[in-house]
């Protein structure tokens, strides 16, 4: 069966003249030449942007005055689910089951909190592009200009869709297109109304400290919007290694798919 698929996409290939070119529609909301595809002649623009140089690693150094984290209030569905989760975990001695591989990436906004595995960021014209070790990933934020694709037309992946902007010093994200099969914590999910905004900018008393305020929203999932910060120190000549799940994931999984913890 796979190989006569891989003969049948062989087949396919080899009828596409090489002298095909693949060209995308130029973004929404934009004009084509705006893009940031056309990058050249447009570098010397980051120069006006903060530097956020070096990697970046989650700090756990909390400022002992801020108020405590707020509570993350589901409804419906979602809360149900929640306890659900809570009364399983508990009931299995703390092992939780899980829908997805142990190699699957957490996606957003999980990605963006790990306190293990260090981020980089770097600015091309038109866009923002987090490279993250942990599992390799790549997460790019439009700074074009460009507009959100309609939600209904959005594949839902672990990153979603992008797009930012810069007020003064501080990166304004707007993200949709999440997708709901993915936490934002431990056993509580969210819809395909979700929506994650993050403001992040370097500490005013501190240039080593990244701050990122993420405000998530979902009308189906939440009694309210959810807020949280999340603070990172640089590491200036850090760099990030290779992170190579898959020589690791040994766990096995039973007939429905699910992980099996040993």
């Amino acid at each position: 069966m796979r190989i006569a698929a891989a003969f049948a996409a062989g087949l396919i290939l080899a009828s596409i003249p090489a002298t095909a070119q693949v060209s995308s529609p130029a973004p929404e909301g934009i004009a084509a030449s705006d893009a940031a595809g056309f990058a050249k002649g447009r570098f010397h623009e980051l120069d006006a942007l903060p530097d956020w140089g070096g990697i970046w690693f989650v700090s756990f150094q909390r400022d002992p005055d801020a108020p405590p984290p707020a509570e993350l209030k589901l409804k419906g569905e979602y809360q149900l689910r929640l306890q659900e989760w809570r009364a399983e975990v508990r009931a299995n001695n703390g092992i939780e089951r899980r829908p997805r591989g142990n190699c699957s990436p957490p996606g957003l906004p999980g990605i963006m909190r790990l306190p293990q595995y260090p981020y980089e960021f770097l600015f091309t014209p038109g866009r923002v592009t987090i490279n993250q070790e942990a599992w390799m990933q790549t997460r790019t934020i439009w700074t074009d200009g460009r507009e959100h694709p309609p939600l209904e037309e959005i594949d839902p992946t672990y990153h979603g869709h992008s797009i930012g902007h810069w007020e003064g010093d501080t990166l304004v994200v707007h993200t949709v297109g999440i997708s709901p099969e993915l936490e934002i914590n431990d056993g509580a999910y969210h819809s395909d109304q979700f929506v994650l905004e993050e403001r992040i900018h370097l500490s005013a008393d501190d240039p080593n400290i990244l701050i990122n305020e993420m405000r998530m929203s979902d009308p189906e999932a939440f009694e309210e919007p959810w807020e949280t910060t999340v603070q990172y120190r640089r590491d200036r000549h850090g760099t990030l290694i290779e992170f190579q799940c898959s020589q690791n994931d040994r766990n096995p999984v039973d007939e429905e798919g699910y992980t099996i913890y040993e």
